[in-house]
């Protein structure tokens, strides 16, 4: 590797870091905005995702400057690969914060209705993946990959455990309807965003191991 080669990927690597920060961030204040009722940090989440969207067309360009001048081959190119594929997720998790800050927001300004303990619990788990992902490809711990990999399925169950409760609660007061119906977008968004920590895992996998193991079956 050439020392200039070499200096560009610290630096994507100090980038990634960087946006990896902000979105976990803008996620933790999202979730918050829901459990205390907050409008006030609910909009700071949704004023704020410009942050995420600008740092995430600077990392694409920096990747894709790299690709251009040095030709990278082996683990850099996979690394480079890797960073264009993870930035994408990472921008995307942005843009579900803003979702659930957007639900969070409605839900602030109207008559309060009981969450469930299972979205309490989908928040943590759906959080904690993407801090382990994250921590995965700062490190670059496989096992740990593969454990946040396993977990997605959990968070798929969560959810449908939290579908269940709002058709219930639809039925019981209909005139909760759009109040529970913002309840169950923070719910699908969280799912969501436990599957964009999937991908991350596996893209962690995929710079470590070489190989890709997205659409494989995870073993039970």
């Amino acid at each position: 590797m050439s020392v200039h080669l070499k200096r560009e990927i610290d630096n994507l690597k100090q980038m990634m870091i960087a946006q990896c920060s902000t979105v976990e961030e803008h996620l933790w204040q999202a979730v918050k905005a829901v459990e205390n009722r907050d409008s006030t940090l609910a909009r700071q989440v949704i004023d704020r995702d410009f942050e995420i969207d600008r740092k995430e067309v600077d990392i694409e360009e920096e990747c894709l400057k790299m690709l251009a001048l040095y030709q990278p081959v082996a683990i850099d190119l996979r690394y480079i690969i890797t960073a264009l594929k993870i930035n994408n997720d990472l921008e995307r998790i942005g843009d579900l914060a803003v979702n659930i800050a957007d639900a969070a927001e409605y839900l602030a300004d109207h008559p309060p209705i009981e969450i469930p303990p299972t979205l309490e619990t989908i928040a943590e788990r759906s959080q904690s993946m993407v801090h382990l992902s994250i921590d995965a490809l700062v490190n670059l711990d496989c096992p740990l990959a593969y454990r946040v990999r396993h977990s997605d399925d959990i968070v798929d169950n969560l959810h449908e455990q939290v579908a269940e409760y709002v058709q219930t609660q639809i039925r019981r007061h209909l005139d909760q309807l759009e109040s529970l119906i913002h309840l169950l977008s923070v719910s699908r968004n969280l799912e969501r965003i436990a599957d964009h920590a999937t991908n991350i895992a596996e893209d962690v996998i995929y710079l470590v191991e070489g190989h890709i193991i997205r659409h494989k079956k995870v073993d039970t």
